[in-house]
């Protein structure tokens, strides 16, 4: 697709777990828990509350479309203030020091003081039915010359355990929430923004790392078309994929307008109760509803069943809105005869309606509430569908293709905090918050000081283990032998069965250490580091995996080893070496170093040949 003559706008949005020892506003420890390890659990109902203003926010509105109950497991490392029964304490001053430093990498200006507001949730992803951020700097600046335009510092959401269950231990944790301006302009400058802006955050070494850490969300329209929000990106190989289906959704979404302008299209205002109709269906989900609603699109016959995303049709969309009322999903005439409905029912549901057949009948089956709901919900994104494209917030799907969540939150959702003190940020203390060096500096640097391939260089520095090597190579040790523990032999073990996070970075030390004073050999790095994990000491590892050998002694071992071995050399000559390489150093068990053997090993096979 051509990119600029579609008008792509795009932006994102970073949120990035922050690796402090305590939660946002209370003591509690940020580790995520089993959802076994739960001590207890209670139940709430959320309810959306009005702004100052009187008004209450649009995609709260969504939310309470249908009552729901949800269950909060908690832990002994979860607190009253979780729970939201006890007030939040002081927000959390190395959180808010990091958010800090990170916001004078991307040369922003802090706020003078921080307020910290409540921003209204009830998806059950919190406790209190609201969100806490505060506002720390604004105006950034990025690589392609766009801008960062806000940085926040906010509380985390309880992770989802299934369904309408939460678990509250990841609840408080801090995060940094990163919004650049729409400045992008092509799928690939999206993703190139989130991979530079996520190596930043990596830089500071204070920021939490694996899977579920840090999430994209992603703004993006289209000319004519309207701003949508993608919500929950944690990978970042889709974010270029997620933002050419949603171009796709749109400029199919926009031609489906002109189409149904050309047939005139319109929706009938009132759903009509046909349950009558398929009083004696095979349908076993007509059969057993209470209420079988339908709502008349004139004009649709044929558009509802269209494709506009990879996976996902209009009647998706229809689909989407009407869940919220708490329907399993809906049935069209683009998609009918099937699911138990006959041709016959069909004919004699257009008949009693007088729908023509370029007309698309949809169909909802529940109680007569949820069934009321979910039709007018139907009739709402139809009437959107005659206008182009609704402003909404979507949630990817695994292929990078995305469905609707909600409408996007208004400034009703945001008022006062009332129960935290402001922050003053005083300019000298801004201005003294160390820089960190970039991963992206470190990779170059360890290449170009440390003789490191370009490629291994990126790979450590963009590792979690990035400043365990720097320790070890200011150490003395060699860095490529750190670099390929750190990055290679950990893996290779862990694969083999070693339960290598019992290791800790001072057991790494210590072996890496040993090498370098000539305690034992490099070989002998992958089995004292699985001694070492199955409770063994240092000096333990060493006798067994790196028993002390002098130069005497292992010029014996080799004599013996060649002479017995002689025939072999003499056919071999100089090519015995690599075999007999293997031989030696499994008998002298990673205690010497293998330059030094080859050394000794080629010296003695010369002998045998006489040269």
């Amino acid at each position: 697709m051509d990119y600029e003559a579609l008008g792509l706008v795009a932006g994102i949005e970073i949120h990035q777990q922050l690796n402090t020892r305590e939660k946002m506003f209370c003591a509690c420890p940020t580790l995520l828990r089993k959802f076994d390890e739960r001590n207890g659990e209670f139940f709430r109902y959320l309810r959306a509350t009005e702004s100052e203003l009187g008004e209450i926010d649009l995609a709260a509105k969504e939310e309470m479309k249908h009552e729901r109950l949800f269950t909060y497991y908690t832990y002994d490392t979860t607190c009253l203030v979780e729970y939201d029964e006890e007030p939040p304490g002081p927000l959390n001053a190395e959180a808010l020091e990091i958010c800090c430093t990170i916001a004078r990498m991307f040369s922003m200006t802090p706020v003078p003081q921080i307020h910290t507001m409540r921003k209204l949730v009830i998806d059950g992803s919190n406790t209190s039915g609201f969100q806490r951020t505060a506002l720390v700097a604004f105006d950034g600046e990025l690589p392609n010359a766009g801008t960062i335009e806000t940085l926040c510092l906010e509380e985390e959401a309880a992770q989802r355990a299934e369904g309408h269950t939460f678990s509250l231990d990841r609840l408080g944790i801090p995060l940094v929430e990163i919004t650049t301006s729409p400045c992008m302009r092509t799928p690939e400058e999206v993703e190139a923004m989130a991979r530079y802006i996520g190596m930043a955050l990596r830089s500071t070494g204070r920021v939490k790392r694996g899977l579920g850490t840090i999430r994209q969300d992603v703004n993006i329209s289209i000319r004519d078309g309207a701003r949508v929000e993608i919500k929950g990106v944690q990978e970042l190989d889709l974010i270029a994929e997620v933002v050419r289906r949603e171009v796709e959704r749109q400029k199919n979404l926009l031609s489906l307008r002109e189409e149904l302008r050309e047939r005139k299209g319109a929706v009938k205002s009132e759903p009509a109760d046909v349950t009558r109709v398929f009083s004696k269906t095979g349908s076993s989900i007509l059969k057993k509803a209470p209420c079988v609603l339908a709502v008349v699109l004139e004009g649709f016959g044929g558009l509802v069943g269209r494709e506009i995303q990879p996976g996902r049709r209009l009647g998706s969309e229809f689909s989407d809105y009407a869940k919220k009322c708490g329907v399993g999903g809906i049935f069209h005439t683009d998609e009918l005869p099937a699911y138990g409905i006959t041709a016959e029912e069909v004919e004699k549901l257009r008949v009693s309606l007088s729908a023509g057949a370029s007309d698309c009948i949809v169909l909802v089956a529940a109680d007569p509430a949820k069934a009321s709901c979910a039709a007018r919900q139907v009739i709402s994104r139809a009437e959107k569908a005659l206008q182009g494209i609704p402003e909404e917030t979507r949630r990817m799907l695994e292929d990078g293709s995305t469905a609707y969540m909600r409408p996007l939150p208004g400034a009703a959702r945001m008022y006062p905090e009332t129960d935290v003190f402001p922050i003053t940020i005083s300019d000298d203390w801004y201005g003294r918050l160390p820089l960190p060096e970039l991963l992206s500096a470190k990779a170059e640097r360890f290449s170009r000081e440390m003789g490191l391939d370009p490629a291994l260089a990126s790979q450590i520095a963009s590792s979690e283990q990035v400043f365990l090597f720097e320790q070890a190579a200011a150490s003395g040790i060699p860095p490529l032998l750190a670099a390929r523990t750190l990055l290679a032999t950990l893996k290779e073990l862990s694969r083999a069965g070693t339960d290598v996070s019992v290791i800790s970075d001072e057991d790494i030390m210590a072996v890496l250490s040993a090498v370098r004073d000539g305690k034992a050999a490099k070989e002998a790095v992958p089995a004292m580091l699985d001694a070492l994990a199955q409770g063994r000491t240092l000096d333990q590892a060493l006798s067994t995996c790196a028993p002390s050998l002098s130069r005497e002694e292992l010029e014996k071992i080799i004599r013996k080893i060649v002479e017995e071995r002689r025939s072999f050399v003499v056919s071999r000559g100089k090519g015995a070496v690599g075999p007999l390489m293997g031989v030696v150093m499994a008998e002298v068990r990673g205690s010497v170093d293998g330059k030094l053997v080859s050394e000794i090993l080629s010296k003695e096979i010369a002998r045998v040949l006489g040269k």
